[in-house]
């Protein structure tokens, strides 16, 4: 495997971890062909920092640990067209009032100077997919996305290696974490105000749960799904959506009376040649597979033309999970 140059834009939680897994990396087997350096590191408040012999990852949580931050103070699109890197791993905040931006001009130059990138953010993917796709083919690099989605379970590699020969017809699934963290919470008789400030607990809600609890995540994400598995050009805001709004307890409990349960759920169709999308609240059947899914798990259904329709469940998510998804498609650059 050729050793890839690694400038990683944003050192959240998700960024911290996959330093932890690379710092780590002689513990887990399967990464034995892994060979990434990284020289740059770039954050929206905790400043930057880059050597071209490379950073290294012990190095980089120390640092952060003791100091909260890097010394320099370069932005990343600075970094990004003048670092020396081979890919870009875009971990920046998802900033839906920005249509994802900043990340997709993050991304776009990259694709422009003929460099790889790996995105754990949506925005790319739900507002510029076909653009950076199309971007990404003709200077011979690839864009990446399989943690924007389900943390790391494997829904794009899915489709793009298992699924070959079938049409996605539609999909439909349980994404949001929050939403569904609030919902179980409401079921065992919180309040709204209380389930949400227990998934903040749990580190699952962020300080404003607004897009989650309005549908806004649960619609990024199924229009990255839309874009990238049934090639769509659908913005999020194109999306109907439906969020908790006024949901009360009241609801879910009559809706368990008749054994049922409440989700957020989104759902993707063709209608011609068009596809058509949206996030609801739906009463279901407690036989339903999406009534069982809890907490922050989700799951995934793809209605096919030829394998018929299949179901992708995700377990019990953690940092890690989404951290695998960027692995995942550093491993995948060499296939």
């Amino acid at each position: 495997m050729t050793r890839r140059r690694l400038l990683l834009a944003g050192f959240g939680n998700v960024g911290r971890r996959l330093v932890e897994i690379l710092a780590a990396q002689e513990a887990h087997p399967g990464l034995a062909a892994l060979d990434v350096s990284i020289v740059a590191v770039t954050t929206g408040r905790h400043g930057s920092w880059a050597d071209p012999a490379g950073l290294a990852p012990e190095v980089l949580l120390e640092r952060h640990r003791a100091q909260g931050g890097f010394p320099d103070s370069f932005g990343t699109l600075e970094a990004v067209r003048t670092v020396d890197f081979d890919v870009l791993v875009e971990l920046s905040p998802l900033s839906i009032a920005g249509r994802g931006e900043p990340a997709v001009s993050h991304v776009r130059e990259a694709l422009a100077r003929g460099r790889h990138v790996v995105s754990a953010n949506k925005g790319p993917v739900a507002w510029a997919c076909r653009e950076l796709r199309d971007l990404a083919r003709e200077k011979g690099v690839r864009f990446l996305h399989e943690a924007t989605v389900m943390d790391g379970a494997p829904i794009f590699n899915l489709g793009r290696h298992c699924l070959r020969g079938n049409t996605i017809l539609a999909l439909d699934g349980v994404l949001n974490s929050t939403s569904n963290v609030v919902l179980g919470e409401m079921e065992r008789g919180a309040s709204l105000a209380e389930a949400v400030a227990k998934a903040q607990a749990m580190g699952i809600a962020e300080a404003d749960p607004g897009a989650d609890l309005d549908g806004w995540d649960a619609a990024v994400k199924l229009s990255a799904l839309a874009n990238v598995l049934m090639d769509a050009d659908l913005p999020p805001e194109r999306i109907a959506r439906r969020g908790l709004g006024d949901l009360d307890r009241t609801a879910l409990e009559a809706a368990r009376d008749r054994g049922c349960r409440i989700k957020m759920v989104c759902e993707a169709s063709r209608v011609g040649d068009q596809v058509q999308a949206a996030v609801s609240m739906k009463e279901l059947p407690l036989s339903h597979p999406f009534a069982r899914v809890d907490g922050a798990d989700s799951v995934l259904r793809l209605h096919t033309d030829l394998l018929g329709r299949l179901l992708v469940a995700e377990d019990g998510p953690d940092l890690s999970t989404t951290a695998y998804g960027v692995i995942a498609d550093l491993l995948e650059l060499d296939t």
